[in-house]
């Protein structure tokens, strides 16, 4: 069998993306995103990102395809991304990609968006090795997973039972003044500060909590204990240090997720972690997870910066694994799920 050319559509939260993958080669790759339109309100407005799909959908595919010198006679099979997202923006996706599907007469993939963070790697790093770990860090997600077959068995290891640490520094960001999206500020000042100065709890760490929850996340005590000296120190009338608080934070959140990372890795004896999602940009975790890798002989393959953001890419490589593994495609009705479980791959 050639290479299966997959078309990847991607709308689970403010960017509509499209992308076309061969095998495992990136052949275009499209993103539009709504994200100024949202800056002004401090956070995605789903009403507004779902609009902005809508106007964006017919676009981004057309110059997916134009970019790859293709039309939709070319391709094998459309994957789309039906969850874990906004429901309204998840909609606009897999309704366009549905009427592409059937318009073509081609197979339909309804794919797991966090999975596809996992399926990417492979477009720089190549196949997988036997018992990868996946640690995946986005806005809304932080989990630990357990990859056997990237089309057919994953098991989740560790998830986020409160705050994801997207979420915990976008808080922190906001208390600090700093636009959304907050993390890219909060890297940028990270850098500049010390990452010691100020006493950060690691959540989920220590004591009776840490031993039964030894690959779980919590970070909403560390968004809360910053919080708090933040505004101690401005009720005490004094300046408060961005940098080093920025450098704090980050160091807290990178060492706790490298720490449970590399201890999962130990657990189910495996030599590769692949890191996934929007939040694996930021340079300190970068920095932490190779380091801890290094020193436990664990290869970390974290992907370029356009690959770790939402893009089609990863819905379209995804496809690729299921057309190989002979998965059979999802059903015309199949519905969307905006809390999708990290365990289902294709619906």
């Amino acid at each position: 069998m050639s290479e299966p050319i997959v078309l990847g559509i991607e709308s689970t939260c403010d960017e509509t993306a499209a992308a076309i993958v061969q095998g495992r080669t990136l052949v275009s790759n499209v993103v539009a995103s709504s994200m100024d339109e949202h800056a002004r309100y401090g956070g995605v407005i789903p009403e507004i990102a779902s609009r902005a799909h809508a106007e964006a959908f017919v676009p981004v595919v057309s110059k997916a395809l134009a970019d790859a010198n293709m039309d939709l006679s070319d391709i094998d099979a459309i994957a789309v991304s039906a969850g874990p997202g906004l429901a309204g923006c998840l909609a606009v996706g897999v309704s366009g990609a549905k009427a592409l599907a059937w318009a073509a007469n081609k197979p339909i993939y309804g794919i797991n968006h966090v999975i596809g963070h996992i399926a990417v790697t492979q477009l720089q790093f190549g196949p997988f090795p036997v018992d990868t770990l996946a640690l995946i860090v986005s806005g809304g997600h932080t989990s630990l997973l357990h990859v056997q077959d990237v089309a057919r068995h994953v098991d989740v290891v560790g998830t986020t039972l409160d705050d994801a640490a997207g979420e915990c520094f976008d808080k922190i960001a906001r208390l600090l003044g700093f636009p959304y999206p907050g993390g890219p500020h909060i890297d940028r000042h990270g850098q500049l500060g010390d990452p010691h100065a100020i006493k950060v709890p690691q959540g989920l760490t220590k004591g009776k909590a840490g031993k039964e929850h030894p690959y779980d996340f919590s970070f909403s005590g560390v968004k809360t204990a910053v919080a708090r000296w933040v505004e101690a120190e401005r009720a005490a009338g004094r300046e408060i240090p961005v940098d080093d608080v920025c450098a704090s934070l980050a160091d807290s959140v990178a060492t706790v997720l490298a720490n449970k990372a590399i201890r999962g890795c130990e657990q189910y004896d495996s030599k590769t972690l692949i890191v996934g999602g929007g939040f694996s940009a930021n340079s300190q975790l970068r920095a932490k997870l190779l380091e801890v890798g290094e020193a436990h002989g664990v290869e970390v393959r974290i992907p370029q910066l356009k690959l770790c953001t939402d893009n089609g890419a990863m819905v379209a490589t995804l496809g690729v694994n299921l057309v190989e593994a002979g998965v059979r495609p999802s059903s015309m009705d199949f519905s969307i799920d905006s809390a999708m479980p990290m365990d289902v791959i294709s619906v």
